[in-house]
């Protein structure tokens, strides 16, 4: 039942850009079907765990949407990122023990609804990945008083979370704790973007689009980035909104500079969402496994020179970032 209610959302999802819906627009109705099935999932694994005299859960507790889903801008090509906290409990006891068979259970019921295992394993059913409220608060400090970025990998996703199942005010305590922890952390927050995965560029040398294959990784190559810079300024400046285009207009009503930088990167953010929703609506229906890829011939010339300014914009990103986290 909830792989076919998950089928559906291709069809929603292009029915809502025919009305004229951008790509902001579309994530935003994606990313709250992937809590509501989420939270679906984890609902049943609970109940199957009861049915089997595994009992109920022991404490109350609260599953996490992390990542693009946490921040609402998840389209057609994501994965699971997810995370448990529970009141209390230590790891590998009673409690850890019971949370890790309903991360388990839940994950496998998403993957087969249609949302795929995380490839680096951000799950709930990894020990990592969930956590008493002491436990993930022990980890929090241990984040941002960290200097080696192996250590960080993945965190940056954490700071996007938002409680779908159980006790949303665990969830948001939670949260909460994580902001003021980092808060004016500078170092931490430059280190979540130097450990971002490496970028593809889309722009040669002779100032024309780079394609692999016929087509450029709008992720990679610029999504990404705009990201990751405006999760280090949010958590920097104690920014509490969650999607990126809340976050960097928080930062330009502070007005500590860059207002026509920060301008261009909300407006290349917007522009890159809409073309990958666009593409992954067209691919979808030819056969093709929607992806990040987007195909600059199928765009109009006014689009491929829009798609370009806003490439070359993020040139001033390193530096946009890094002037405005050393000037908080």
């Amino acid at each position: 039942m909830l792989a076919a209610a998950w089928a559906k959302l291709p069809h929603v999802s292009a029915a809502l850009a025919a009305e004229g819906l951008d790509g902001r627009a579309i994530a935003a109705i994606v990313s709250h079907e992937l809590a509501s099935l989420t939270s679906r999932a984890a609902a049943l694994a609970e109940e199957a765990l009861a049915a089997e005299g595994k009992g109920s859960a022991p404490c109350p507790y609260a599953v996490l949407l992390l990542g693009s889903g946490g921040r609402g801008e998840s389209l057609l090509a994501m994965d699971q990122d997810n995370a448990i906290v529970f009141e209390r409990g230590e790891p590998g006891g009673v409690e850890d023990l019971w949370f890790a068979e309903l991360g388990a259970r839940f994950a496998a019921i998403l993957h087969e609804a249609g949302v795929p295992l995380c490839k680096g394993g951000v799950m709930a059913k990894n020990p990592q990945w969930r956590g008493s409220v002491a436990h993930w608060r022990e980890r929090i400090a241990t984040w941002v008083e960290r200097s080696n970025p192996a250590d960080l990998l993945s965190v940056d996703t954490f700071f996007d979370l938002n409680g779908v199942h159980g006790d949303h005010e665990l969830a948001e305590d939670l949260r909460a704790f994580a902001y003021q922890a980092a808060k004016g952390r500078n170092a931490f927050a430059k280190l979540l973007v130097d450990t971002a995965s490496p970028i593809e560029p889309a722009v040669g040398l002779f100032g024309r689009l780079r394609t692999v294959d016929g087509r450029i990784d709008l992720k990679k190559s610029g999504l990404f980035r705009i990201v990751c810079a405006a999760r280090a300024l949010a958590i920097s400046y104690g920014i509490s909104v969650r999607s990126t285009r809340e976050r960097l207009e928080a930062v330009r009503s502070l007005q500590r500079g860059g207002d026509e930088d920060l301008e261009r990167m909300i407006d290349a953010h917007g522009l890159f969402l809409s073309l990958i929703a666009r593409q992954q609506l067209a691919d979808i229906p030819a056969g093709r496994a929607p992806s990040n890829a987007i195909a600059p011939s199928l765009l109009s010339k006014l689009e491929r020179e829009h798609l370009l300014t806003s490439l070359r914009a993020l040139d001033t990103l390193d530096t946009l970032t890094r002037d405005l986290l050393f000037s908080s």
